[in-house]
């Protein structure tokens, strides 16, 4: 006997829709699966109000455009060559990365300190943490003004008084003199934004499981101890992220700077971007300062690799041990 023969089903007919994929139904449900209706209007205006400024910018800085957007020519990479020869660019650029330098340590210090503190308070603990943050939300404005005009002037400022209180000889030249005047930014600065990194720190210690201080206190471990060996490398990502936001926005200094000495005194503290600002919209030189600041763009975008890539090694030597 011959075996049976086994005929396969036939395929399903097509239905019009199925066959119709270009129809707008078939287009608006592909759309709507793939998000792609929810995140067009944010494409749009990322596109416009980014996007196209920084094609447009780019294409200023190859061209000796200047305020008024009229008689510009094309001439290269000459704007980018010109600042790299350019003696203030160096020197505002120096200015920048010492007032990075001089800021990030203490506002990384400050921060986990002022977080451990608020920590292990228990006397009311909202209140300090209040206090802590809230000069945080001050505008710029009114952080350079409160400082120019209370904490650092010459002999009746509180900064001459507190000085004097201790005996020491007032009438420094907080913003006026080149010895002080950075220094007196970065004072300012710290005072201002290390509320933010407070509250990321505070955060992150709040989820650290608390059983494991208690087992180490079962075991002996001192407060010392403790701090060393469970809360600092259980905050080594966070330190990461600190670092990594500070260095950024120490680079893009520019408000206060401006605000409380402009840049003197003898442009020992005006920033790269003051004198981006400077060329553009006093020097009338649009495409210069453009050039110039696609340059600095690039410095802060290797600066973010590289401390990006630190971090995650660091991460991975963590994770290891």
């Amino acid at each position: 006997m011959s075996a049976p023969t086994v005929t396969a089903p036939p395929p399903p007919p097509r239905s019009s829709e199925s066959t119709a994929t270009t129809s707008p139904r078939t287009v608006r449900r592909h759309w709507t699966e793939h998000g792609l209706v929810f995140v067009g209007p944010f494409l749009l205006v990322y596109a416009l109000f980014l996007l196209w400024p920084l094609l447009h910018g780019v294409k200023m800085s190859l061209g000796d455009d200047n305020i008024t957007g009229t008689d510009s020519h094309f001439i290269g990479f000459d704007n980018y060559a010109e600042a790299l020869r350019d003696p203030d660019v160096w020197s505002s650029l120096w200015n920048t990365v010492w007032f990075t330098v001089l800021s990030t340590v203490p506002l990384v210090l400050v921060g986990l300190g002022m977080a451990l503190l608020a920590h292990h308070l228990r006397v009311v603990q909202w209140l300090w943490r209040l206090s802590w943050f809230a000069p945080f939300l001050l505008p710029s404005g009114v952080v350079g003004l409160l400082f120019m005009w209370v904490i650092f002037p010459s002999d009746f400022g509180f900064a001459d008084q507190a000085l004097a209180s201790v005996g020491l000889h007032p009438g420094i030249g907080w913003l006026t003199d080149e010895r002080y005047a950075m220094l007196s930014i970065v004072l300012t600065t710290v005072w201002w934004t290390v509320g933010f990194n407070f509250l990321l720190y505070l955060a992150a210690l709040q989820a650290i499981p608390q059983h494991l201080y208690e087992a180490a206190e079962l075991d002996g471990a001192g407060a010392w101890a403790r701090l060393r060996h469970i809360t600092l490398p259980l905050l080594r990502r966070t330190t990461g992220v600190v670092l990594v936001l500070q260095i950024l926005a120490s680079l893009k200094i520019f408000d206060q700077v401006y605000i409380m000495t402009a840049g003197g005194p003898d442009e020992s503290t005006r920033p790269i971007l003051q004198y981006v600002y400077q060329t553009g919209f006093t020097g009338y030189r649009i495409g210069y300062a453009s050039a110039v600041s696609y340059l600095f763009f690039a410095l802060i975008v290797i600066v973010s690799l590289v401390q990006l890539r630190l971090t995650r090694r660091s991460s991975e030597e963590g994770a290891r041990s």
